[in-house]
């Protein structure tokens, strides 16, 4: 399922393919498309809209 997370570094939008198979709720680094720096994406499954949710944070 596609979907978007906005960078946490250069706040650009993104666009990644989240992988049902997963699990309602995932976690993997992803880097920027933009600026190439890694976040950390935490994804949800979110029943009321269906679809994904995704916060970004910086990898530490």
């Amino acid at each position: 399922m596609d979907t978007d997370f906005t960078c946490c570094y250069c706040y650009q939008a993104n666009s990644i393919f989240v992988d049902p198979t997963g699990g309602c709720q995932q976690r993997y680094v992803e880097d920027c498309q933009v600026c190439c720096r890694p976040n950390v994406l935490h994804i949800t499954w979110d029943d009321e809209a269906e679809t994904y949710t995704v916060d970004s944070q910086p990898e530490s």
